[in-house]
């Protein structure tokens, strides 16, 4: 389904109305109503997610369920001060921020600037590296502070929420058009680190608990509800050196399966 709505006319047709904030409004209220409870056991089934991670609770809506939250001792992040741990569960790729402050996501070319519709922001990130963390509809989908330290205030963007499923990416610049929240956290180990909270179609809202706040390493920062959404962390140039194996990998193009909390890299 979503590559013949990308990719035919009468797709990219209903595609302009599918990504209206309003419809995904709509699609959150359903989320949030009795009437979308049936769907958890067929969502568990159709996706073969493990539940001996998570709590279970008589969930009364399908957000609930997708919100859920972890057993005790089934995250514990690493809580060494040298030590870079990853905020969620996701699908990790690492790219380097260039001299033009540009970075290529799925063959798609996307500016610091465009993201955080900040010129400063780009400038101050040039030559450091960008975390993307795309997160699946069976992840895990609460988020925490990478270290301690004093986060500033959420700037939200508003956007049209795209899916961020590869296909979108060839037709789209994804995570310049989606709805997207950022903070600015002033972290103990590992300077200013931008921290963006990206949207994808169907998603009612990206929850953060936090204004300005003095936060923990590990506290937990947020949730998505329903839908795959995607975190962004911006670190300085000469802050973090990202794990070999990691590297590796993105290195030739593909994600590195990450788990909130733990060890993605070491500060230099």
């Amino acid at each position: 389904m979503p590559h013949r709505l990308y990719h035919t006319a009468w797709g990219r047709c209903l595609l302009k109305i599918l990504t209206a904030p309003a419809i995904s409004k709509m699609a959150g209220v359903f989320m949030n109503s009795s009437l979308s409870k049936p769907y958890i056991k067929r969502f568990i089934k159709k996706n073969n997610i493990d539940m001996t991670d998570y709590k279970t609770e008589n969930w009364t809506c399908f957000n609930e369920f997708f919100t859920r939250k972890l057993r005790n001792g089934k995250r514990n992040p690493v809580m060494q001060a040298n030590v870079l741990i990853s905020p969620c569960d996701g699908l990790l790729s690492v790219y380097h921020i260039n001299e033009d402050s540009t970075f290529e996501i799925k063959d798609s070319v996307y500016t610091i600037e465009q993201l955080t519709q900040n010129e400063e922001i780009a400038r101050e990130y040039d030559g450091g590296l960008c975390l993307i963390f795309r997160l699946t509809p069976t992840d895990y989908h609460r988020y925490i502070y990478p270290d301690t330290g004093a986060k500033g205030k959420n700037t939200f963007i508003r956007g049209v929420l795209h899916t961020v499923r590869p296909v979108a990416f060839d037709k789209f610049p994804v995570f310049k058009t989606n709805s997207r929240e950022y903070c600015i956290l002033r972290t103990n180990n590992f300077d200013d680190v931008v921290f963006m909270e990206v949207g994808a179609m169907m998603v009612g809202k990206i929850c953060n608990y936090h204004q300005e706040h003095n936060f923990k390493r590990g506290e937990e920062k947020g949730k998505f509800e329903f839908g795959g959404s995607t975190i962004i962390m911006l670190l300085k140039k000469n802050i973090a050196l990202i794990d070999s194996d990691i590297k590796e990998v993105c290195n030739n193009g593909e994600e590195f399966r990450v788990k909130l909390g733990e060890k993605i890299g070491i500060r230099i």
